[in-house]
């Protein structure tokens, strides 16, 4: 009888503990739920303000952050832990405090403006430690996840507030929530930006994740949430309006850092930003400051120990080639350096990579003649010509392109960089796309070929020696205006040499084609001023006078004699005081 009485004691004491633990957690729920509803409320009123917009304005941001806490709080096994709900009993005491502040302000019924001023600082202060004490509290593991719930982004179409509410649930997750939930909510965010760029908006206006990005950069010893975060930045700063909201969080540094210390994939995006806010020279002296420029040179040079990856010296070498544009910046890259390590690059077999290190080659050297000879001593020239010799299918176009472009901008200043360029063989190539290229490179071709044979007279042999001058009279027939300009200003550069002049004259198919464009039936006659400059070059040799006196285009020229075209009156003259020497040599002997 007496131990069944003590079961049944035992039972009914065990049944009220529970009992007072369900009405316990109910009341702790109830807190929660009323200091939520009552946030809300507050931030409905806030908008009522008329006066102090910039601080309630800042006021209403910290609310809807501390909102999102609290509900993300209503999710886990909180209600038994009383530090928690000491932090909500405090959050409670503020939000009454803030309502009262709010109600004087839409009443405008507060006794000064700078005790107003005082007290809404020290309200948004509050706000800020309360967040503090809710982030602490969870990333202690004291709480336990229910369920994780997730708000559902919103589908296409979604009006402004809810991708709002979305991202500010994702904001407060990433605040408060541990690694997991951390990861999680940026790989969310990151998605988000990556399907629908108008995110990216929102993320910037809201202002403050910008700057919790930059503390997982810098703080953060989870690779996987320094990577997501370096991510999201990247996304950030290829849109041009966004990069200063960047800068102005600070985010230089902790690029850097991850630049200098984070893992493969951090040090890609990283990469990627650096390039582009470095697109804005403004930014080179910050990027510079922070060791950034030591960190890109040692990512391009494999000094950081780690192995050269396209995906990562790619945009490095993007961003270097941005600052050579400051000059103190160029000098320090020019001492550590930096000239054999891009030429070393400009071997690489990725295209992104060669066109980056070829351009910066030709970016550092510009207008600068000594650097230009640094280029040159150390192997630039021949590293360029190898590029253009390359008849892999993987040298696409543009790497050929951009090749051509740096040749040209590079090599013709003095003889020697032409004559390394003809021992390396650049005649040959020159000539290949001049008959095989795109018409982009076959134009670009044209132009070197006037540069190269205007500035030395053994480019001139040389070519003479390749058979030039049979394809360039060939694209006096071009439709293209410019493409004709610049054939017969090559050919008008070519003849002045005595032994090229006989060679042309040599392949009547050269004679024909050079003197159809004097009859006035083609459309594509081309600039008869270098037309008849080739054909005085070409009388100065005996077989020349003789083809074009004998040819049935002389009656062409004539013509246009007749009508004082000087250049033809003057070549008609050339070739009848010829032929009258040729007459009287005749009778003499």
């Amino acid at each position: 009888m007496r131990a069944t009485m003590g079961k049944e004691e035992k039972q009914g004491a065990k049944e009220t503990e529970q009992s007072q633990t369900s009405s316990e957690s109910s009341s702790g729920q109830s807190s929660l739920r009323r200091t939520i509803e009552s946030i809300t409320s507050l931030i409905s009123l806030s908008y009522s303000i008329k006066i102090f917009s910039a601080k309630w304005k800042t006021i209403r941001t910290k609310l809807e952050d501390l909102s999102s806490g609290l509900e993300a709080v209503e999710n886990c096994e909180a209600s038994e832990n009383a530090i928690l709900s000491g932090i909500v009993s405090g959050i409670c005491q503020t939000v009454n405090e803030c309502h009262d502040l709010a109600r004087r302000c839409v009443d405008l019924s507060y006794s000064g403006k700078l005790l107003m001023q005082s007290d809404l600082d020290i309200l948004s202060a509050r706000l800020d430690l309360h967040a503090r004490n809710l982030s602490d509290i969870y990333n202690a593991g004291v709480l336990t996840r229910r369920f994780a719930i997730v708000v559902s982004r919103p589908g296409n179409g979604a009006c402004r507030d809810d991708m709002r509410f979305y991202v500010r649930d994702l904001m407060t997750r990433m605040k408060i929530g541990d690694a997991e939930m951390k990861r999680q909510a940026l790989l969310n965010l990151h998605e988000a930006l990556v399907e629908d760029d108008k995110y990216v908006k929102v993320v910037v206006e809201h202002g403050e994740i910008v700057y919790v990005l930059a503390s997982f950069l810098d703080f953060s010893h989870d690779v996987r949430i320094q990577e997501l975060s370096a991510k999201i930045v990247s996304v950030i700063s290829g849109f041009g309006s966004y990069k200063v909201v960047l800068i102005g969080a600070g985010i230089i540094a902790p690029l850097i850092r991850v630049l200098e210390c984070g893992s493969v994939v951090g040090k890609e995006e990283a990469a990627k930003s650096l390039q582009r806010l470095t697109e804005n020279s403004d930014n080179g002296w910050s990027i510079s400051a922070h060791g950034g420029v030591t960190a890109l040179l040692k990512l391009c040079s494999g000094g950081d120990g780690s192995e050269i990856r396209a995906e990562l010296v790619g945009p490095a070498c993007g961003a270097l080639k941005n600052l050579v544009g400051i000059e103190e910046i160029k000098r320090f890259m020019v001492e550590e350096g930096v000239i054999s390590t891009f030429i070393g690059l400009a071997r690489s077999k990725d295209e992104v990579l060669q066109i980056n290190s070829i351009e910066f080659l030709q970016n550092i050297a510009s207008g600068d003649e000594a650097i230009r000879v640094m280029v040159s001593k150390e192997g630039g020239i021949q590293a360029l010509v190898r590029v253009l010799a390359s008849r892999s299918v993987a040298c696409s176009c543009k790497v050929r392109e951009t090749a051509m472009r740096a040749i040209e901008n590079l090599c013709f200043r003095n003889a020697n960089s032409i004559s390394l360029l003809i021992k390396y063989g650049f005649v040959d190539q020159l000539m290949f796309f001049l008959q095989h290229g795109e018409v982009s490179i076959q134009e670009l071709a044209l132009k070197v070929s006037i540069r190269m044979c205007g500035k030395s007279e053994e480019a001139k042999k040389a070519m003479g020696d390749a058979n030039f001058m049979t394809e360039l009279v060939k694209f006096l027939d071009s439709k293209s205006f410019e493409v004709r300009e610049m054939a017969a200003e090559a050919l008008s550069n070519m003849v002045r040499v005595p032994k090229n002049r006989k060679r042309f004259v040599q392949d009547d198919r050269n004679m024909c084609l050079l003197l159809q464009r004097f009859d006035p039936k083609q459309v594509n006659s081309g600039n008869k001023k270098l037309l008849f400059s080739i054909l005085m070059s070409l009388t100065s040799c005996n077989s020349g006078r003789r083809k074009i006196a004998h040819s049935g285009y002389l009656k062409n020229i004539e013509k246009l004699a007749e009508d004082e075209v000087s250049d033809a009156k003057t070549l008609v003259k050339k070739l009848s005081t010829n032929r009258f020497r040729s007459m009287l040599s005749g009778i003499w002997h």
